[in-house]
């Protein structure tokens, strides 16, 4: 059954053998972000796994990050606070330089390259892969490559690590990684597709 449904999940979806790729090289740049940043992050406050992922090594990494979906999130669920953003997005000046790191800076950009670019095929790939809603993944397509470094400047701080309060997940992600376990890190990909899907239900 759960098999049915992640084969159904990618057979619906609008993806290609590069998309994907790319999607999974970002998932293991992010994870390696997060293990070197994972002191910084602990220090900020912010909600992360990152100490879950830092002990692995990079093959384990590579090996966690070949889920069907992001692993990173930048707010991409937020209609209101994307509509907002995009609307009111201004020329970045040298005086509003982000007091982010490069690293995450860079990480940020690359993705939201990669937000835009998924999102300008007008399909479920932006929802299925990013967790974007429908009206996010419009608002991206009004856009040009253009407004990219903009958004890298500002929207770093936004960075994190999706589900990030979902320890069962990421312990999970982690614990299938170092154990070398293709069929548990199967079972933890069913479930952030199950995760990803109950976003999707209305709230009541």
């Amino acid at each position: 059954m759960q098999d049915a449904i992640a084969g159904s999940w990618t057979r619906e979806s609008p993806l290609s053998a590069a998309t994907l790729g790319s999607l999974h090289d970002l998932n293991h740049r992010f994870l390696d972000l997060a293990a070197l940043q994972c002191d910084r992050w602990a220090r900020s406050g912010r909600t992360s796994p990152a100490a879950l992922v830092a002990p692995l090594s990079a093959a384990q990494r590579a090996a966690a990050a070949q889920c069907p979906y992001s692993l990173f999130d930048l707010k991409f669920q937020d209609d209101a606070y994307w509509q907002l953003r995009i609307q009111n997005s201004s020329p970045w000046r040298v005086a509003d330089a982000s007091v982010i790191d490069d690293d995450t800076v860079c990480f940020t950009r690359l993705a939201l390259f990669y937000a835009w670019h998924v999102a300008s095929r007008d399909g479920l790939a932006a929802q299925l892969l990013l967790g974007m809603n429908t009206n996010t993944a419009a608002a991206f397509r009004r856009i040009t490559v253009n407004h990219l470094p903009v958004l890298a400047a500002s929207e770093a701080s936004n960075l994190g690590a999706r589900w990030s309060e979902c320890t069962v997940f990421w312990s999970g992600l982690a614990a299938a990684a170092v154990r070398t376990n293709r069929s548990a890190l199967r079972r933890v990909q069913l479930y952030g597709v199950q995760l990803a899907a109950a976003a999707r239900l209305p709230r009541s």
